[in-house]
């Protein structure tokens, strides 16, 4: 049986070109036109090189967006764009007025509504006030205010179970209930047409598809994810969820971002929430900075996890959340490509966090006389004492006398801000590995450090060494060398923050 297929909406955030919607027409169903963000376009124009549905949407101020007008100068302007859309927005709060329900039939409208929302009652309620007034799509978005509330819309489709209701949670701690959505039942799926998102959390549709499969919806019952801040371009969706599709496991891989990472244990992971969904969540890839605190929520620690004081991965098993590191190998695997010796060498570790101690772990193990470097100085001692070796703080270190020089924190990551070091003063034969990585670039302290004629490894080469043996660990499935190579070959330079 082929898989069902998701609607998908390419919001429009700015007036596109005609090569913009001949490209959009081989990805997106329909386009939405936020008329707050581009301006009134010519929908005939659109039409011209779009074939799909248009959507005309005037998000107010109010709910997210950028207009500012009000009463007859809103509808007006809504009511006289209407006449060339298939579909046009009006939200519940503002919108459900007798001269613009008059001029727009109710297969043609999708009554919105975005804000907070406590209960899942509150909801349920706003429902039944979109209901009296008709409409083809009822729109509900609560703001994801904590981790719990990221929950009440996937609630609500569950329980409604009818195929005229959009709902998921808004914000970044908010996007992966995007993605389940259609699971549950929401017949559409919004993603922004290009680089700029229209709503905090809304992913692009290239990302849907590429990284998330989309519109392809074959069944899942076991979900994965990334849980950290910042998760939004992390590869890792990328590469799980192009393994379980083409090995035809029902699973997904999801983006957590999280604020505090107890609040999303406690209301995701513990509640059960997910599995009342239909999900079983098995397991976790946790990037910075909640290292050290995965270790501390697990049931039970690898020996490696608990001499590091740290872990990268959390595996359900049987019900038990079990702790384990890869990132020791996602260090030490570049480093023996380029065939760095490390036995008797003298390498530095910038940082103390999860991801440092990992790397200090890695660099001590396999020989190298290690220097842990750390801007709180009672921070470094502390963990510098706890792993055995030298501690040194950031405002004297030298990266001249080190002959590897590890970057565990996000200074250097992107064009503004410190570097964690002055590259020039880097010895010719040293190697940089860098643990962050960046979208479509490589990281600001890659670029110096390679201008300044050394060796630097990417944080892209860092997950993807330590994501083989955390595959196995956490799925059961082992990434292929060849699964591997396909999105180092697909991502040229594309990059983000590591997992």
């Amino acid at each position: 049986m082929p898989a069902d297929l998701a609607f998908m909406i390419a919001t429009l955030t700015e007036p596109p070109s005609a090569e913009d919607l001949a490209e959009l027409a081989t990805k997106a169903d329909a386009l939405e036109v936020r008329a707050d963000l581009t301006g009134d376009l010519d929908p005939d124009e659109l039409r011209a090189g779009f074939g799909g549905q248009l959507i005309y949407t005037l998000r107010s101020r109010a709910e997210g967006g950028r207009d500012s007008s009000v009463g007859t100068d809103r509808w007006s302007r809504i009511g006289a764009a209407s006449h060339g859309y298939d579909l046009v927005d009006l939200e519940a709060g503002r919108d459900l007025e007798p001269q613009l329900l008059d001029a727009i039939p109710a297969e043609r409208r999708i009554l919105s509504w975005h804000g907070r929302a406590d209960e899942l009652d509150d909801l349920r309620d706003l429902l039944g006030v979109m209901e009296g007034a008709g409409g083809r799509y009822y729109k509900l978005i609560p703001e994801a205010t904590s981790a719990g509330s990221s929950l009440l819309p996937l609630a609500l489709l569950k329980s409604a179970s009818r195929d005229d209701l959009i709902a998921f949670a808004s914000g970044a701690a908010g996007g992966w209930t995007r993605l389940l959505a259609p699971r549950l039942g929401a017949p559409v799926v919004y993603g922004s047409a290009g680089s700029q998102a229209a709503a905090p959390g809304q992913l692009s549709i290239d990302r849907l598809r590429v990284d998330y499969g989309l519109p392809d919806l074959p069944p899942i019952r076991y979900l994965f994810g990334i849980a950290g801040s910042p998760v939004r371009h992390s590869l890792s969706p990328r590469l799980y969820n192009r393994m379980f599709r083409e090995r035809g496991i029902p699973a997904a891989y999801l983006p957590f971002h999280v604020d505090t990472f107890g609040d999303f244990w406690l209301d995701v992971v513990e509640s059960g929430s997910l599995d009342v969904l239909g999900f079983s969540l098995r397991g976790l890839s946790v990037t910075a900075p909640f290292k050290e605190i995965a270790l501390a929520v697990s049931g039970a620690n690898s020996p490696l996890a608990e001499r590091i004081g740290s872990a990268n991965t959390l595996t359900n098993r049987a019900g038990v959340w079990e702790a384990e590191s890869t990132d020791p190998e996602g260090v030490l695997e570049p480093l023996r490509e380029l065939e760095v010796a490390l036995a008797g060498g003298p390498a530095a570790v910038v940082g103390a966090g999860g991801a440092g101690r990992a790397a200090v772990f890695a660099l001590a193990r396999s020989g190298a006389r290690v220097t842990l470097v750390n801007r709180s100085a009672e921070r470094g001692r502390r963990v510098a004492l706890e792993l055995g070796v030298a501690f040194q703080p950031l405002r004297e270190f030298d990266p001249g006398a080190f002959e590897v020089v590890v970057n565990a924190t996000p200074l250097g990551r992107g064009d503004e801000g410190d570097l964690p070091f002055d590259p020039r003063r880097l010895a010719a034969t040293a190697v940089v590995v860098d643990l962050a990585y960046m979208p479509g670039t490589t990281t600001r302290l890659v670029r110096e450090v390679r201008a300044a004629g050394a060796r630097a490894i990417d944080g892209r080469e860092v997950l993807l060494a330590q994501a083989i043996p955390q595959s196995l660990t956490m799925t059961g499935e082992q990434l292929s060398l060849e699964e591997i190579q396909h999105l180092r070959d697909a991502e040229g330079d594309e990059t983000s923050s590591s997992s």
